[in-house]
């Protein structure tokens, strides 16, 4: 297996076992035994337990904004844009429910670096959602946006735990609770 590979399978399994466990009850020797690697390789590749909670955060935000992007980008007019990205962003939550969950449920349980890691991520979708608020309600003042932006993530994070205890709002379903709610809340600056 090549290193790049090694490092993909490493990262699959630490997010499973920390969405399933929880960071604290997550131990390297059950990381490096589902791996099928010994535990010594996987502070190689990651230094230490925190190590590797950080490069799994990493690849979920390069993966994060990848697919809303990708999402986006044929989209038609501005609503559309946000619809997309809703859809991308509940889709993606799905996929990597059980570490998502986990990073919500104890997030100051791993360490100040682990903290910024996720804070990272919410302001990396923050500047892709105030450029989309921008486009979708040109007449909102910058303060607007900003706010709103924040609005948005943090009503997201929220729709995304209330969707952990209810299956059946489908990802679409989120997807139309979010984009509707943007639109009454943005309907004063809307063209």
């Amino acid at each position: 297996m090549s290193r790049a590979d090694r490092e993909r399978q490493m990262l699959d399994v630490a997010e499973r076992v920390f969405g399933e466990q929880g960071y604290q009850a997550t131990s390297m020797d059950e990381i490096a035994e589902r791996c099928g690697v010994s535990k010594p390789m996987l502070y190689e590749y990651f230094g230490s337990k925190d190590g590797l909670l950080l490069a799994c955060i990493s690849r979920s935000k390069a993966e994060l904004l990848d697919v809303t992007q990708k999402a986006m980008a044929g989209a038609s007019d501005p609503e559309d844009v946000m619809w997309r990205g809703m859809v991308a962003y509940f889709g993606f939550i799905d996929a990597h429910s059980r570490s998502f969950a986990m990073l919500l449920r104890e997030p100051f349980a791993a360490s100040p670096e682990a903290v910024e890691a996720v804070e990272a991520t919410r302001r990396q979708q923050s500047t892709l959602i105030a450029g989309v608020l921008a486009t979708f309600a040109p007449a909102a003042p910058p303060e607007a946006v900003e706010a709103f932006t924040e609005i948005i993530i943090g009503a997201s994070e929220r729709l995304a735990q209330w969707r952990t205890r209810r299956p059946e709002v489908s990802v679409e379903d989120a997807a139309r609770y979010m984009t509707d709610f943007c639109r009454q809340g943005l309907g004063p600056y809307l063209a």
